[in-house]
């Protein structure tokens, strides 16, 4: 076990150089955690996933702004402000330049931090535990764009609160298993007769010309991706919404996408070993995988914030 856990390490710090944790930049090896951490003990942490595009994190103001209501949902407290987290994802994303990175997606976690072991929030303050680090992020290839993928659904076994982007992933975890048990990439989860998302994404319909996703609510993430969508939908013109999607909505409609920040927009093309619409990508996707597109170059460019 431990030599499997060594090559594990070893295949990380071939692509991760360098890690923040609690105020000092680190190699991946030397960053240790304390085994009474309420992150690791009851999965009680945060978390976001950046894209970086031309040495700058995409949307981030708008992660930002998610970080910020999921610690508030969770009563913990932002550690840092805005210049302060620009200047530690700055470092990461220099140090991942310097070792042959090209775009790159930052991972952030956020605990409450180390505590006697208690169900209830520790009465005294503790210090929360930040840890980060950037690694290659590699797009969808050209084959899986022009085919799709598959996927199935499953009932939606989640809590309640599934706005929060909480590190405790158990259930999503299940839930994504289901999918590669059976060979497809994504589960889409049901509740109550309703789509909600993905076991890791947004989900859209595309009925009659019409772009359709869940409302934001207690039981989906609200996705960066998934506003971006909507936002260049308005944008062009492309009739869209906000709105339940059914069951029966969901595998009788014409196209169905995921989103995701590291994903961005693919097409579902197969749902329960059935094909969706005519089984290829539609033309809704590909002009939105167009103005997708369009808009990161644009932000490599520094046209867009």
């Amino acid at each position: 076990m431990y030599y499997i856990q060594c090559l594990f390490l070893n295949k990380i710090m071939k692509t991760i150089k360098c890690v923040y944790l609690n105020g000092k930049f680190l190699p991946p090896d030397q960053a240790l955690v304390s085994a009474f951490d309420r992150g690791f003990v009851f999965g009680e942490g945060i978390y976001e996933v950046i894209p970086v595009f031309g040495g700058r994190p995409f949307r981030l103001a708008h992660h930002l702004a998610r970080l910020e209501s999921s610690m508030a949902a969770m009563r913990m407290h932002n550690p840092h402000d805005a210049s302060a987290w620009d200047e530690i994802f700055a470092r990461l994303i220099k140090e991942a330049e310097s070792a042959g990175t090209g775009d790159q997606s930052i991972y952030l976690q956020i605990t409450r931090g180390a505590a006697p072991r208690d169900h209830a929030f520790p009465t005294h303050n503790t210090t929360p535990t930040v840890f980060a680090y950037a690694q290659p992020l590699n797009p969808p290839d050209p084959e899986t764009l022009a085919s799709g993928i598959a996927a199935v659904t499953t009932p939606d076994i989640r809590w309640q609160r599934c706005d929060i982007k909480a590190t405790a992933l158990l259930a999503n975890a299940l839930l994504r298993q289901q999918a590669v048990d059976r060979g497809v990439a994504e589960a889409i989860l049901l509740r109550d007769g309703f789509m909600t998302e993905g076991a890791a994404s947004n989900i859209f319909i595309v009925n009659n010309n019409r772009l359709v996703t869940p409302p934001k609510g207690p039981y989906i993430l609200p996705g960066i991706t998934r506003d971006l969508v909507l936002e260049l939908a308005r944008a062009n013109q492309i009739p869209c919404a906000e709105e339940p999607v059914s069951e029966a909505h969901l595998l009788a409609a014409e196209e169905v996408w995921l989103t995701s920040s590291t994903k961005e927009i693919l097409p579902i093309t197969r749902i329960n070993d059935k094909p969706v619409g005519r089984g290829k990508p539609g033309p809704m996707y590909a002009r939105m995988h167009a103005l997708y597109q369009d808009y990161k170059r644009a932000f490599r460019q520094g046209e867009v914030a």
